[in-house]
């Protein structure tokens, strides 16, 4: 196998009943030049023995306990052997083209950021694009897990993913890395993958909503910041 330039990265605990799904679609891959990292936080099912018996990926386990999911994401990058890694859910899964799309993109050039389509529920979603004040992160990627590859570097200039964070650490680091100087983005018409709904940042709304409100006083004018997360409020009101 060339040098791997793709790590595919998952978080997992007790996911038995929905990795099987994640596990054949990286088995289905026709580019089989990436790595599979699995951080898991002690699962007290068969997830690990799921995963370790994957037929023709590598593999690399730890299983111990986490801070959550976005402590889990900054153990696995460090034991990442690739220079970029893409993140994707216990509940999700690749088209067989995923990691084929995207390394056909790297011969290109060494862009920070490549971003394809994602089906999420019934959609097929790429970039928003418009202000970040409005779409946030969306205003550059489809989306943070299943769609878009990282290159590791972004991680030594701007920093790890913030526990401060619980549910949005994810939006913190694209916003800080697509606004360091010298980023390049690219965005690719390819679907690569499903993402599957119920996750945290739909089930607390509440929650996801503060979260995201204080990373947007980061970036954003506070006053515009605070005027949209009213409006949410009001949108949402039912869910809360």
């Amino acid at each position: 196998m060339a040098k791997c330039r793709i790590s595919v990265i998952t978080a997992t605990y007790n996911a038995e009943n929905h990795i099987p799904t994640l596990i054949s679609s990286l088995e289905q891959q026709s580019d089989k030049n990436f790595e599979w990292i699995v951080v898991d936080g002690k699962s007290t099912d068969s997830t690990v023995e799921l995963v370790a018996a994957i037929n023709g990926v590598p593999v690399k386990i730890s299983s111990e306990s986490d801070f959550g999911i976005y402590d889990a994401l900054n153990r696995a990058i460090q034991m990442s052997s690739c220079d970029y890694y893409i993140v994707i859910g216990a509940d999700d899964f690749f088209y067989p083209g995923a990691i084929a799309a995207f390394n056909k993109t790297l011969k290109e050039s060494d862009y920070h950021i490549i971003t394809a389509k994602i089906k999420f529920g019934s959609l097929i979603k790429g970039v928003r694009g418009g202000s970040s004040l409005l779409n946030k992160q969306f205003s550059y990627v489809s989306g943070h897990a299943v769609s878009t590859l990282f290159k590791k570097e972004l991680h030594d200039w701007v920093g790890f993913y913030s526990k401060a964070y619980p549910i949005a650490a994810d939006q913190d680091f694209i916003l800080k890395a697509v606004n360091h100087d010298g980023v390049t983005i690219k965005e690719i018409n390819d679907v690569v993958g499903e993402f599957t709904l119920g996750g945290v940042s739909s089930m607390d709304v509440l929650g996801c909503l503060t979260e995201s409100l204080r990373i947007q006083m980061k970036y954003e004018p506070k006053f515009l910041a605070l005027l949209i997360f009213f409006l949410k409020i009001i949108k949402n009101y039912k869910k809360l």
